[in-house]
């Protein structure tokens, strides 16, 4: 597979030589001033593109050109948006980029409720607490009929919780679920928000009688409506599952497990219409076997996501080492290998270490922990393309 990383333009504190001395190979990226729902212009793809060539990379996937709520929702302003997309994808293709990762997850693109959790040899990472969850939901939030989806243990820890929770911590919360995950992916939310609690409970008021039902033909329309630009610069679609992969705060979500998988790229059952397959995503999940998910669809994969989790009975969930969790990346990268050679990978969201906690990187996004991350993908690939070769 093709060593890829995702990088935030030229303002981000990991430079392009630098990722040049660690072996990778092609830039994941996108065009993170431009507003969601405004059209990327051939200019301006073209200037970030060339800035990347000129460190000898290639700008190999666009993660991600964002798909507006409105579209999701259906909104009055849905089609217009639509064209909006269409005309940038076409820009895209003039400038030689075919790989377009996006997701379709509504108000939320990925949800953890702790940035920096401490593992004992002193590195942290990203840690999905399910009762702080329940908490930030019931209690932060404060949604009308949120204890219905929830058991009455999660909402007696909670309300244990709500004892000790300082004004401090609440804000503490605030800031990882809605600020510090969301602002620098999908532009829904700023840091510079005065109440982001506010905002947030206005975007997901757009999404009132929204069921998976509807969801999925909204999908399925802005799909249909989007491949004949595919067709016509032979660009791959791959949507990114919804991270974590279950329900939440009322929202439908609909790529979460086999069964949404096989349904979307049934639906639009075009070879252009495909999967970013996310590791990481997808085992933090009970219900999702990564190994047999991977085995089935690599032919409909166009960009993995390499890493892994730990899932607890209680509903947490950790990111794991690379070589561990329950992702079985090893097995993971043979089947790829195997099936779907030359796919662009990408190591995600590596731990903080070695100094990168106070470098101001994005939230999962640390230096040393992913260049550590790929250094045992890398070698892994390695080794299943030698056992490949010998057998």
């Amino acid at each position: 597979m093709e060593k890829t990383w995702r990088w935030f333009g030229k303002k981000d504190k990991i430079t392009l030589s630098m990722l040049r001395q660690i072996g990778v190979e092609g830039i994941v990226t996108a065009l993170h001033d431009v507003k969601n729902g405004e059209i990327w212009t051939v200019d301006a793809i073209n200037d970030l593109k060339n800035y990347i060539e000129s460190y000898g990379l290639k700008w190999s996937v666009v993660e991600s050109l964002p798909v507006s709520e409105a579209i999701k929702y259906g909104g009055a302003d849905r089609d217009r948006l639509i064209e909006n997309y269409k005309v940038s994808l076409d820009n895209l293709g003039k400038c030689g980029i075919h790989t377009i990762c996006y997701n379709f997850m509504p108000v939320l693109d990925w949800a953890r409720t702790e940035l920096d959790h401490p593992w004992a040899d002193g590195s942290t990472s990203l840690y999905f607490n399910k009762v702080k969850f329940v908490y930030f939901d019931c209690y932060i939030l404060r949604r009308q009929g949120a204890e219905k989806d929830y058991s009455p243990e999660e909402l007696k820890a909670a309300a244990e919780m709500d004892k000790t929770m300082t004004e401090a911590d609440k804000a503490a919360l605030v800031d990882t679920v809605i600020v510090k995950t969301q602002g620098f992916v999908n532009g829904n939310i700023s840091e510079d928000d005065n109440n982001p609690v506010e905002l947030f409970r206005q975007l997901l008021n757009l999404y009132k009688g929204i069921d998976r039902d509807k969801l999925r033909a909204n999908m399925k329309y802005f799909l249909e409506q989007i491949m004949p630009v595919c067709d016509k610069w032979n660009m791959n679609m791959c949507v990114h599952p919804d991270d974590p992969p279950m329900q939440l705060l009322g929202l439908p979500r609909i790529v979460t497990c086999d069964d949404d998988i096989n349904w979307f790229l049934s639906a639009v059952d075009n070879p252009h219409n495909g999967l970013t397959f996310c590791c990481g995503s997808l085992s933090a999940g009970a219900q999702n076997d990564v190994p047999a998910l991977a085995r089935k669809y690599a032919k409909r994969t166009h960009f993995v996501h390499l890493r892994s989790t730990n899932v607890f009975p209680n509903g947490d969930f950790i990111e794991a080492d690379h070589l561990g969790g329950r992702a079985n990346l090893i097995e993971v990268c043979r089947i790829f290998e195997e099936q779907n050679p030359n796919l662009p990978m990408r190591v995600d969201h590596g731990r903080c270490m070695l100094g990168d906690d106070d470098k101001g990187y994005n939230a999962g996004y640390s230096f040393h922990g992913r260049m550590m991350g790929l250094a045992q993908m890398d070698g892994v690939m390695a080794a299943v393309k030698y056992l490949k070769n010998t057998k």
